[in-house]
């Protein structure tokens, strides 16, 4: 899956999913759940939708809070990752999920704007 980090990736949220079968995302989300396994794992976006993530390996840490995905989505819906961050607060501020999805739908709505890799095909 080295492709992934080969070519641009558009941020996307849950509801963009579907658009982008087969490409590669970015996208960023609050820990929900983490199989048992350690090989998936479930977040919710800004606007409170569930995705899940699929992993090549069970996770070697506790994952929680937020959490910056990158993979490829597959037919199922789901995102093959090819890695992830885990996004700290920093100094006490927490990320903002709900403005983070305000702003991808203003990039997603004006591309023309935000020419990096926001196009949906």
């Amino acid at each position: 899956m080295t492709g992934v980090f080969e070519s641009p990736k558009s941020r996307i949220n849950a509801a963009m999913i579907s658009q982008f079968v087969n490409k590669p995302v970015c996208f960023v989300g609050r820990v929900e759940k983490v199989h048992p396994t350690g090989k998936s794992f479930t977040l919710s976006d800004g606007d409170g939708k569930v995705i899940s993530v699929e992993l090549n390996e069970p996770l070697d840490e506790e994952l929680s809070g937020v959490v910056e995905v990158i993979g490829m989505v597959s037919n199922k819906g789901t995102i093959m990752a090819a890695m992830y961050n885990l996004l700290r607060d920093e100094k006490g501020i927490q990320f903002d999920l709900e403005l983070y999805n305000e702003a991808l739908k203003v990039i997603h709505d004006f591309p023309q704007h935000y020419p990096f890799g926001s196009s949906s095909g």
